[in-house]
C-alpha cells in the first residue's frame, strides 16, 4: 500500500461505495486494496459460479480466474455504469457460463471422436444384392404360375390386392390365398423367418 493513500474505512450501509473505492485503488496497483476486494467478493463470486457450474473444484478454479481478471482489468471498471460488486459478479457469471459451454463442447468432441466410422464396401453390397436378387428369382420360379403372377403384380407392380383381383379377374379372396401361399413357399425357399 502506498503511504500517501490512507486505508479506506467501510462506512455503515455503504458497501458499494467502499468496494468502488477499493477497485479504483486496485486499478492503480494497490495490493492491499485488492486483498480487501478479494475478502469481500470471493464468497459471492464462488457462490454464483457454483450455482452455474455445479462442480466445487471447477467453481474454485473459475473463482480464482475471475478475481485475477478483476486485478488485471480493474482500470476498465466504470462506477458510472454500476457497482464494483456488480462488475465483478458479471465477470464471474460470464466465466461460469463459458466454463459450462466449454465442458459441453469437450463432451461433444469426445463423443464424436469415440464414434468409429465403419467403412462402407460398395462392391460387397452390390454382390450381396445381386445374390439376393438371384435367390428371389429362383424362389419365384418355384411357385405356381398363378402365385407368381399375383405376387409379381402386388409386390413388384405396386398394385393392391383388390387391384390385382381386378386385373386378373379373380375373386379377392382367391388372390389373397394365392399371395399368402406363395409368400410362405418363398419364405421357406429363402430360409428366412417372418
Amino acid at each position: 500500500m502506498r503511504a500517501s493513500e490512507p486505508e479506506p474505512t467501510r462506512p455503515e450501509g455503504r458497501d458499494d461505495q467502499y468496494l468502488d473505492g477499493l477497485l479504483a485503488r486496485v486499478a492503480r496497483g494497490d495490493q492491499a486494496a485488492f486483498e480487501a476486494v478479494y475478502d469481500n467478493l470471493a464468497g459471492p463470486v464462488y457462490g454464483l459460479i457454483l450455482r452455474v457450474v455445479r462442480d466445487p473444484a471447477q467453481s474454485e478454479e473459475v473463482s480464482q480466474e475471475v478475481l485475477l481478471e478483476a486485478w488485471r482489468t480493474a482500470a476498465r471498471f466504470d462506477p458510472a455504469k454500476g457497482t464494483a460488486a456488480t462488475w465483478v459478479l458479471t465477470i464471474a457469471h460470464r466465466r461460469a457460463v463459458d466454463r459450462v459451454r466449454a465442458a459441453a463442447a469437450a463432451t461433444a468432441r469426445e463423443q464424436r471422436s469415440a464414434e468409429v466410422p465403419v467403412p462402407h464396401d460398395d462392391v460387397a453390397d452390390t454382390v450381396e444384392a445381386s445374390l439376393d436378387a438371384e435367390r428371389v428369382r429362383r424362389c419365384l420360379e418355384g411357385l405356381t404360375e398363378a402365385q407368381r403372377e399375383s405376387i409379381t403384380l402386388a409386390y413388384y407392380g405396386g398394385y393392391s390386392y383388390r387391384q390385382v383381383s381386378g386385373l386378373l379377374s379373380v375373386a379377392l379372396s382367391t388372390i389373397k390365398t394365392r399371395i399368402r401361399d406363395g409368400l410362405i413357399r418363398m419364405r421357406d425357399c429363402l430360409g428366412v423367418s417372418w
